[in-house]
């Protein structure tokens, strides 16, 4: 506990000495007062009225109480070390092959873009102090929300996201473009997960080569999770992957990102956590500690204090 104001201390001295000099005052006029009583009241038949002294000692306590209150006693906690966050973009693909139900979760068979909602879901989660926005692709590319610390409305997104939401092909190109241009650098680098089936760019006006060198040139990291790649893998385990995994692998390799092939939803918790760890928050100086304020406590008391002594003064002058 500490006092912010403990200079304020010095007029502690100030409602005693009023008190003191009241009290006196007090004492003297009662001493030299006149008390008429009227032969028809009865000794014990009127209670006696308040005494004049007790006001005076309940103001005397509210006025030290509110000096304690200007004061401002504090309680003060741990230091407070902010962490320095970086902007995330997730790319999610919403073409139709996303709906090949070739996972299983809880026992039963799930589609690849359900398993990596409740992915990205918990990976947003353990990520407070970053921006993070999210993108879509099919043959079109989409911003839900660009990066930003409501990660409620993230997620809120996340689980709106359907297959075909985007259209039906593959526009990779355009997607990392457009993701290159929501994130902004900071002191920490920004960072892109993609997560597509690995189908081939076959649509869009930007090829994923010409977004690479733009990341590449921007020190952007593009972490890739490539879930399966066969379109006829309904019903089966995904295969794996053919020609289209050198493409994701090649992307996240240039630009410094990780890339993992997402088999089972253990395989996409285990390349979040890696993509977690490589992307790591950093704490800044701390310069603030928690403070929790107690000057309320003295200040409702005073005003307590000094509501009781005008209820006793309006007895006594009834009386």
């Amino acid at each position: 506990m500490q006092l912010a104001q403990p200079l304020l201390l010095f007029l502690l001295p100030l409602p005693l000495l009023w008190a003191a000099l009241a009290w006196r005052r007090g004492a003297l006029g009662e001493a030299g007062a006149w008390l008429l009583r009227h032969p028809h009241l009865a000794a014990g038949g009127q209670a006696a009225p308040p005494s004049p002294r007790a006001p005076l000692l309940l103001q005397s306590l509210a006025f030290l109480l509110l000096i304690v209150a200007l004061a401002q006693p504090r309680q003060v906690g741990d230091w407070i070390t902010p962490p320095q966050g970086r902007d995330i973009a997730l790319i999610v693909d919403t073409s139709l092959t996303m709906s090949i139900d070739d996972f299983e979760l809880a026992g039963r068979k799930t589609s690849r873009l359900a398993v990596l909602k409740s992915v990205l879901e918990r990976f947003v989660t353990a990520r407070p102090h970053d921006r993070i926005g999210l993108l879509v692709f099919g043959a079109q590319a989409a911003t839900l929300t660009p990066p930003t610390f409501d990660h409620a409305h993230v997620l809120a997104q996340i689980e709106r996201l359907q297959v075909g939401m985007a259209g039906e092909n593959t526009a990779l190109g355009d997607a990392l473009g457009l993701a290159l241009k929501e994130v902004r650098q900071g002191r920490l680098r920004p960072a892109i997960v993609l997560v597509s089936d690995g189908e081939a760019s076959n649509t869009g006006d930007l090829t994923p080569a010409e977004a690479v060198a733009v990341a590449r040139q921007t020190g952007v990291a593009i972490h890739t999770l490539q879930v399966g790649s066969d379109l006829f893998a309904a019903g089966r385990e995904a295969q794996a992957p053919t020609d289209a995994q050198p493409a994701l692998a090649e992307i996240a390799r240039l630009t410094g990102g990780q890339h993992g092939f997402v088999r089972t939803a253990e395989d996409a918790e285990s390349v979040i956590r890696a993509i977690d760890r490589l992307e790591k928050t950093l704490a800044r100086p701390a310069r603030q500690r928690e403070i929790r304020e107690w000057y309320g406590l003295p200040l409702a008391l005073a005003a307590a204090g000094l509501l009781l002594a005008r209820v006793l003064s309006i007895r006594r002058q009834g009386a």
